[in-house]
């Protein structure tokens, strides 16, 4: 309980000097300005430090460079989805923007000496956007919602901003597992829009924009919750003083308390004790080296880098050494990052981490963490974030590991002799394809020689929604030709995407 009081004391004081911190920020915008370009990680997301104006104008960049990204708008609610979801928490930590979404996140924030500036609601993100897009002659299309929310919210837009080029589809209501991807594809691909809304609710929105942006040909993809009924008309927001002083959810309690009471009630409670919890973790038990080091390049070769880390990964030793972090991120090899000697790891330096991860990933190469100290497997465990890094206890290992990983690229292995197929490494979107012409392929031929084979899954660390897809299809196809397929050693994490689906039983029906 010792903990737990000194906690909620340490929260308490960080609270009540809110309006001191506030007034500093107001009075010194070049000190808020430079706070707000390191990530901060709460609850094992890592939140882009960003005010309105500054993540619209970063989805600007976003939608001239052409390129497909997909972005978040994240609240307490998806942090608590997330702990019992795998398969959203890889979304929130690969997405390519992800905003704060809750003004008790950024209450939290300023407990871990990185505050956000402002909350980022996806409802203010999105007129921005349609302002932005109706300047500079972007295209847009709204998916999901109602066919009359959409009509009005468009006849609305379009009456404000005439020429403004909106697009949109009202699809079936169906789950993910039955939704008719490839018309909803077909009819974006045909509009070729600059901004994608999608309004199918949290988390089905998300799952499907991270499943299908990189074949939708759409710059920028964004879930966006109930803001297509709020542009429509159908549906109120908050008056701006409840909005701005964190009030928002007591409004809309208000107009859904059925729907809304229990949710609220759960969430709260969660979000409290993760809090203090990980603000025990990161900043009442850091007691690292006084030490001011720096993070240092020791040894590189032509496929990968090794990095000694500073003895205190926090906010101060970012700051101190940001070019040395670009050089790593940049740097066309594997990086294998020296943890031993470091003592203590702050929020901003676990979101530092998942960010160099992500951008090393984004260009094909690994993150591998070299002997942890106990305090960093500390910090990373209490945002449940053990399972999403590699680790090695030296160079030898972590060269293993690559050439493990380099194995898994094919993903697909088939042994006629035991009547085995397996799945390795991970399925996300851009190699489910090819998974599935293999497999398909591996069980037409398999029908002549047994009537049974194994899907072996033991080597799967991952998979999406589209994952169990492959899974349905591959019983299907196998009951087609007369084989009993059955699947065997699911991973903790590929079980979590199959009960979160309601496909658990696809373990257990032909054991």
């Amino acid at each position: 309980m010792g903990m737990y009081a000194d906690g909620l004391r340490n929260i308490s004081s960080a609270l009540l000097n809110v309006s001191v911190s506030e007034a500093t920020e107001q009075s010194n915008p070049v000190e808020r300005l430079r706070a707000s370009r390191l990530p901060i990680a709460m609850l094992g997301v890592a939140f882009d430090n960003l005010t309105l104006r500054e993540t619209v104008s970063r989805i600007e960049k976003m939608v001239v460079s052409h390129r497909s990204h997909y972005v978040v708008t994240a609240n307490v609610d998806f942090l608590a989805l997330a702990r019992h979801d795998v398969e959203l928490q890889h979304i929130l930590l690969n997405a390519h923007l992800v905003l704060c979404d809750g003004t008790p996140l950024v209450w939290a924030s300023r407990l871990f000496g990185n505050p956000l500036p402002e909350r980022v609601a996806g409802a203010d993100v999105v007129p921005e956007l349609i302002r932005m897009a109706a300047e500079k002659h972007y295209r847009l299309f709204f998916l999901g919602a109602t066919e009359e929310a959409n009509t009005q919210a468009i006849t609305r837009l379009q009456a404000r901003f005439p020429g403004l080029k909106i697009s949109h589809y009202s699809p079936p209501f169906r789950s993910l597992l039955e939704m008719d991807n490839a018309e909803i594809i077909r009819r974006i691909r045909a509009a070729k829009p600059d901004l994608l809304f999608v309004a199918f609710g949290c988390p089905k929105a998300e799952k499907w924009v991270a499943r299908h942006y990189p074949e939708l040909g759409v710059p920028v993809a964004i879930g966006v919750g109930a803001t297509i009924d709020f542009l429509a008309g159908r549906v109120k927001r908050a008056p701006l003083w409840m909005q701005h002083g964190g009030l928002e959810w007591i409004y809309r309690l208000s107009q859904e308390p059925q729907r809304l009471f229990k949710r609220y009630v759960t969430d709260l409670w969660f979000f409290c004790g993760a809090i203090v919890r990980q603000c025990w973790t990161m900043k009442l038990r850091s007691c690292g080296s006084r030490t001011q080091t720096r993070t240092a390049l020791v040894q590189s070769n032509g496929t990968w880098q090794r990095v000694e880390a500073a003895h205190r990964l926090d906010k101060n030793s970012f700051e101190r050494d940001p070019a040395r972090w670009k050089e790593i991120a940049r740097a066309d090899r594997h990086c294998l990052l020296d943890l031993a000697e470091t003592q203590s790891m702050d929020s901003t330096g676990v979101a530092a981490l998942l960010h160099l991860k992500k951008q090393l990933h984004l260009a094909g190469r690994h993150l591998i963490l070299l002997s942890p100290s106990p305090a960093i497997r500390r910090a990373l465990k209490a945002m449940r974030l053990e399972q999403f890094f590699e680790f090695a206890s030296d160079a030898l290992e972590a060269r293993a590991v690559l050439e493990a990983r380099a194995h898994e690229q094919d993903a697909f292995m088939a042994d006629e002799s035991t009547n085995l197929l397996v799945w390795l490494g991970e399925i996300p979107a851009i190699n489910a394809e090819q998974i599935w012409q293999c497999t398909r392929a591996a069980i037409h031929h398999a029908h002549v020689n047994a009537e049974s084979w194994t899907l072996d899954l033991a080597g799967l660390r991952f998979m999406d929604t589209g994952g169990v897809n492959l899974l349905l299809s591959a019983v299907e196809i196998a009951r087609t030709h007369g084989i009993r397929l059955r699947f065997s050693d699911p991973s903790p994490p590929v079980r979590n995407v199959l009960r979160v689906t309601k496909r658990e039983y696809l373990l257990d029906q032909f054991a």
